[in-house]
């Protein structure tokens, strides 16, 4: 009696002692005597000591900051750019087996990815086409890091960060812009004035008497003011009419 209760003791103990917990959020990669042997569920599990072990992986969605990397453009610009990467684990087994540490090696790839797309583009595109560039480098990343039994989910690029000069540079290209604008905007308006003019002055010739109707409409408009004077200019074929006809009154 007194062995077989020690021997039930023992079981019990051996048992409490191999009961271990996984959280709903992880999975165990379970060892025996060094092989994989199987992934464990979430609950309690059994893993017997020293001929088993196990390691237990995070499935969770991960964001890692890629910290800021220096890079040049595609037309020779230095920026200075850094990201977020979204990932998880789809096959702890394959995160625990290929890879020494899948968190250090995802965001080492994604370092030097950003570099490598950076390198690709030109400055213009790089600002105006964000979304494109961090699509790019998420298509490259989550099909390296498959065999790691990583599902890349998202990049952003956080920031894009320029030397003075270069800030500079742009300042100046972005000011002979709007000039450039403002004149052809100018020269436009101008355009369509003496496109105006033109048909304005076209109709007034072709439409007898409208000229003077015009003139005494300018002189009546401008006399509503006392204190302006009015030098009217007159053709010379009136005044010599008006010479013609004094010469006749003389003869008579």
């Amino acid at each position: 009696m007194d062995i077989l209760f020690v021997l039930i003791v023992f079981v019990i103990i051996i048992i409490l002692s191999s009961l271990r917990q996984i959280n709903q959020f992880e999975r165990g990669v379970k060892f025996t005597l060094g092989k994989f042997t199987k992934i464990m569920e979430p609950g309690w599990r059994i893993v017997l000591p020293v001929i088993q072990s196990y390691k237990k992986v995070d499935i969770r969605t991960k964001v890692d900051d890629v910290p800021e990397q220096e890079a040049i453009t595609k037309d020779n610009i230095s920026v200075r750019i850094n990201a977020v990467i979204y990932y998880k684990v789809f096959d702890a087994s394959l995160a625990i087996l290929e890879v020494e540490n899948f968190y250090y090696a995802t965001a080492q790839l994604a370092q030097t990815t950003m570099r490598n797309i950076v390198g690709s583009v030109t400055l213009d595109e790089l600002l105006t086409e964000r979304e494109t560039v961090a699509i790019k480098i998420k298509e490259i990343v989550d099909a390296a890091t498959d065999p790691w039994g990583i599902k890349v989910e998202d990049v952003e690029l956080k920031d894009i960060s320029l030397t003075d000069e270069m800030k500079r540079v742009i300042a100046r290209a972005a000011e002979a812009e709007r000039e450039k604008l403002a004149v052809i905007t100018k020269s436009e308006g101008e355009k369509e004035a003496a496109r105006n003019l033109a048909e304005a002055a076209t109709i007034l010739h072709n439409a007898p008497g409208a000229l003077h109707l015009r003139t005494l409409e300018t002189i009546n408009d401008v006399s509503s003011d006392q204190s302006n004077t009015i030098l009217f200019a007159m053709p010379l074929e009136v005044l010599e009419a008006f010479k013609g006809i004094a010469d006749k009154s003389k003869k008579e």
